[in-house]
């Protein structure tokens, strides 16, 4: 805020030839010139006040319009949600593409990797040979006599040293990326290279071969002892657990799959076998009606901080004689009612539900919104109705756009770059910028008359002084007169 300056032009000691408190004759001379500067401070307070209102209806505004958006966002209206009897035997999730419907599951066999397991050890620091281990994956026949290699892949080579201990075999079958994994596992027995497929399926087995530096292949003897190839006549590792593909029907159709995990089976749907089942498992879908529930409370919750904001921000306290920050404003106002407007008449985009209050969104006496549960609750049995209700768009005028998305509309236009709001606050910072420049103007003004008067009473104090010093003079003289005279 701007103040009156008082150093233009300052008496040094004023009224030291003329008595009179010249100071104070300046500056109360000098409030009276600044009355209207005083009020153009009053005035930018005010623009401020307003425009802060401005900036917190805006930020309210744009929260209200995210809540509007969501309620015609299509992915709300075609939400589906699994639900499984036994969660912990079938898991089931959905995606978009997923329709309504009911599944009875039964697991027989769940999908399991293939594993294996090389002789003992002393410790897993005990050194297994030297030579190349080589793993393919692919799929054993029923009694291990033939082993088939996926097809396009050669497989890894794993180049074993004669100073690697068991525990460096594991690490390096690891670090090789073959689609197998390795660990040692130690006991009271000793130490054990265990083998293990990444994936679980009948397609997904794993065949280990050696070339083995002492020259044997297949005996069992150095770094041959790791291998597994039944069908090539090395068995000194062993297999704990064959690869195998999960069985099971949906519906009475029989499933098979190398994952436990079912994703193509019915559209949208994804399974998590966990566990083999004696009887049939319900897995239902259905519509995600607690996600429209939750955008339909967001909604009045969103509606409710933007009227009571607005509501506070127009009233006039005549207890206290106080006035909102926007009371009177016709921007305001507008907005207010455009959205008791639109909240509160009626639209044919439903053939049901024609008012907000019929879903059971209820107008309270203050103007903001409740939720009657029941109602809502009742009009969830009609999806489709209800999703015309808030989100139907329509050529044929607003009476046929669903309540959400003339809302959008509305608050899009207001929020626009050409908007309601846009254009207000627009406004208000041209007014700021005008009153700062006439209070800058005003300033210059009222410096240069501070001057003026300063100069006036120097002028003045100096030639009372001069008076004064003659006054005396002369009086002197008369007394020195009068004295002779006697």
């Amino acid at each position: 805020m701007s103040t009156i300056s008082s150093t233009a032009g300052t008496l040094s000691s004023p009224g030291i030839g003329s008595g009179l408190d010249v100071n104070s004759i300046i500056s109360k001379m000098m409030s009276v010139e600044a009355q209207p500067l005083y009020q153009l401070q009053a005035q930018q307070s005010s623009i401020q006040s307003t425009i802060s209102a401005y900036g917190t209806v805006q930020s309210t505004l744009s929260s209200f319009q995210t809540a509007v958006q969501a309620l015609t966002a299509p992915s709300l209206w075609s939400g589906t949600t699994a639900t499984s009897a036994d969660s912990t035997t079938i898991g089931a999730a959905t995606d978009s593409t997923a329709v309504p419907g009911n599944y009875a599951i039964t697991v027989s066999h769940l999908a399991t990797n293939q594993s294996t397991v090389s002789g003992t050890y002393s410790s897993s620091s005990d050194l297994v040979g030297s030579g190349t281990l080589h793993i393919d994956t692919g799929s054993w026949n029923s009694d291990q006599s033939a082993f088939t290699a996926t097809s396009g892949s050669s497989g890894f080579d794993i180049s074993i040293s004669s100073t690697d201990t068991l525990a460096d075999v594991a690490s390096k079958i690891n670090g090789a990326g073959a689609g197998v994994t390795a660990s040692v596992v130690t006991d009271s027995t000793g130490a054990r290279l265990v083998l293990s497929s990444g994936q679980t399926g009948a397609s997904n087995g794993f065949r280990v071969t050696a070339t083995d530096d002492d020259g044997n292949n297949t005996d069992g003897s150095g770094l041959s002892s790791l291998a597994f190839d039944p069908a090539g006549g090395t068995t000194t590792s062993t297999q704990t657990q064959a690869g195998t593909d999960a069985t099971a029907t949906i519906n009475g159709l029989p499933i098979t799959s190398a994952s436990n995990t079912l994703t193509n089976v019915v559209q949208g749907l994804t399974l998590n076998l966990s566990k083999e089942t004696t009887s049939p498992i319900q897995v239902s879908v259905a519509a995600d009606t607690k996600s429209i529930t939750t955008a339909i409370n967001n909604f009045v919750t969103a509606y409710n901080s933007m009227s009571t904001l607005l509501t506070a921000d127009l009233k006039y306290d005549s207890g206290t004689q106080t006035s909102g920050p926007l009371q009177g404003d016709s921007t305001a106002v507008s907005l207010q009612q455009q959205l008791r407007s639109i909240i509160g008449s009626p639209s044919t985009a439903s053939s049901v539900f024609s008012t907000l209050s019929q879903i059971g969104i209820q107008v309270q006496t203050n103007g903001t919104l409740s939720v009657n549960s029941t109602t809502l609750s009742q009009a969830m049995t009609n999806l489709p109705e209800l999703k015309k209700a808030f989100a139907a768009t329509s050529t044929d005028g607003s009476s046929g756009i669903g309540f959400a998305q003339q809302l959008l509309s509305y608050t899009n236009n207001a929020l626009g770059a050409d908007g309601l709001l846009t254009t207000r606050v627009a406004g208000l910072n041209t007014s700021l910028q005008n009153n700062e420049d006439d209070q800058a103007n005003m300033q210059t003004m009222l410096s240069a008359t501070q001057a003026r008067l300063t100069a006036q009473y120097n002028a003045l104090d100096t030639q009372m002084a001069s008076i004064t010093t003659l006054s005396t003079y002369v009086s002197q003289q008369i007394a020195q007169w009068n004295k002779t005279s006697s």
